[in-house]
């Protein structure tokens, strides 16, 4: 009997349902600013004038500095304590929204979202770390991460809601301004509320990890993004082949580490492999999607950032069913199979995306969404409940790692996608005589410019640059059909006995 009492997981309690609370303001904020700054990514772009490849960094250097710095940080947080990593990132990611709120230059505000990404990078392993201890029973730690998920989407219902409506009345940069209240709030209430946990065995971070892990990450991103906006050319081919030797580098240094800063003996488990690989491809796709969805409501159909926000709810929503619904569906099916079921499920809602107009993309969206996020509410659990407690820290960080990598490189190589079909249809040659180049540059550039022509000239662009642009999301909806195709098939074959 006292065997049995001795291997029952203890279940959590009042404390570790209120903690889940201070929890969830980190999560609201990231789906929050991420819904944000897409909205305002059409208003920044006339205010600031930023070229293409300087938007796409915009948008997405604080994914690939979070992604280049989360195993890291999910490794610091197992050392110097969780709890005391997330209040360090709150306070940070705090000051670094009130500079991107105020930047006056593009350079300035990537360097601000590069600032936000190294708070960030704290933040999201410090979260679900803390999760996988405060809730040691299984079912349990599956509700509270679903739970956990839905607040992703709380943001993202906040966000077009609350961002719109400052968009319509507030410069661009009171976007960021709105995460500064909840990141106090947690500050003031974290201490109390949240246990701290440091593994007590965990050895020094290697810096040289650090270093090849983060510019590895960012030299890929970065050659892809560049080969795919210009074509191949010496420097962006350069940078990612240094990249990937960087990469490789750094792999084998992690074996041959005493402590190593990514596990590498995580990846012989298949659930763990499987779901990191489901959850990073998964996100792609998502954030890709939900980006264009926005540039192409606000720049090719014309909406207001608070009417083109409204459009996205039914997403939003469904996503909360699909993240809510994975616990329950894995009580009746494997996790392998409900992962593969999702995937089958957002299918046809991206191919429906790929025949353009609001309706379809408005109801394309709305399904991939409860698929995909269906998916994620599992592979989470599976990423970090495959990990022992005192590794969960880097368990965590390589879970948030997929996250936010998946996220960025969906914005950046689908980003890149279009800006390439788009650039490949909008020449000198089929430009309207007397418009200037700089057209060629960004659909909003386009329609910028269309405001000051006369009326004839300004259609005869619009026309022009708005089906090019419509036709990049158009292939990148295809491509990201055939990507979640691969997953299902990986997760019907690699996950069937899980």
């Amino acid at each position: 009997m006292t065997e049995t009492l001795q291997l029952t997981p203890p279940r959590a309690g009042r404390r570790e349902w209120l903690g889940l609370a201070v929890l969830a303001l980190p999560t609201i904020l990231i789906g929050l600013d991420m819904t944000v700054l897409h909205l305002a990514a059409p208003i920044l772009t006339a205010d600031l004038a930023p070229s293409s490849s300087q938007l796409l960094w915009i948008i997405d250097v604080y994914g690939f500095v979070v992604a280049g710095l989360l195993i890291t940080m999910g490794t610091v947080g197992d050392r110097i304590g969780r709890r005391r990593l997330l209040m360090i990132g709150a306070a940070g990611f705090a000051l670094a929204s009130a500079i991107a709120a105020f930047a006056s230059s593009p350079e300035l505000l990537i360097a601000a979202r590069a600032l936000l990404g190294l708070a960030g990078a704290t933040l999201m392993p410090s979260t679900l770390s803390l999760l996988s201890n405060m809730f040691r029973d299984p079912r349990q730690r599956q509700l509270a991460i679903a739970i956990w998920m839905t607040n992703f989407m709380v943001g993202g219902i906040a966000g077009p809601l609350v961002g719109g409506a400052l968009l319509e009345h507030f410069h661009w940069g009171s976007v960021f301004l709105i995460g500064i209240p909840p990141l106090l709030l947690l500050l003031a209430v974290a201490r109390p509320l949240l246990p701290e946990y440091r593994n007590p065995r965990a050895g020094r971070i290697d810096l040289t990890s650090v270093v090849l892990s983060t510019g590895a990450i960012i030299a890929v991103v970065y050659g892809l993004k560049e080969t795919a906006k210009d074509g191949l050319h010496s420097v962006p081919v350069v940078v990612l082949v240094a990249g990937l030797l960087t990469g490789y580098v750094f792999v084998r240094r992690q074996l041959t580490l005493a402590e190593p800063l990514l596990d590498l003996r995580l990846f012989h488990h298949a659930a763990f492999s499987v779901s990191l690989g489901a959850q990073t491809f998964g996100l792609y796709v998502l954030a890709a999607m939900q980006f264009l969805a926005m540039q192409y409501f606000q720049l090719v159909l014309g909406m207001s950032p608070l009417e083109a926000g409204l459009w996205t709810l039914p997403s939003a929503f469904s996503g909360i069913i699909g993240t809510l619904g994975g616990p329950l569906v894995v009580r009746w099916l494997r996790a392998g199979t409900a992962m593969t079921v999702g995937f089958l499920v957002a299918i046809p809602g991206l191919a429906l995306m790929a025949l353009s107009g609001r309706t379809e993309v408005v109801v394309g969206m709305t399904i991939a969404s409860l698929g995909i996020q269906l998916v994620l509410a599992l592979t989470y659990d599976l990423v970090v409940g495959s990990a022992p407690p005192e590794r969960a820290g880097a368990a965590s960080g390589m879970g948030e790692t997929g996250t936010e990598f998946g996220m960025a490189l969906g914005v950046a190589v689908a980003g890149s996608l279009v800006t390439a079909v788009y650039r490949s249809q909008v020449t000198e040659q089929t430009l309207p005589s007397g418009v200037s180049s700089e057209a060629r540059d960004t659909l909003g550039s386009a329609v910028a410019i269309a405001e000051h022509l006369p009326g004839p000239l300004a259609q005869e662009l619009l026309t022009l640059t708005r089906g090019a642009y419509t036709d990049g999301v158009q292939l990148a909806a295809l491509v990201s059909v055939a990507i979640i195709a691969a997953l299902a098939v990986a997760t019907a074959t690699l996950l069937r006995a899980k």
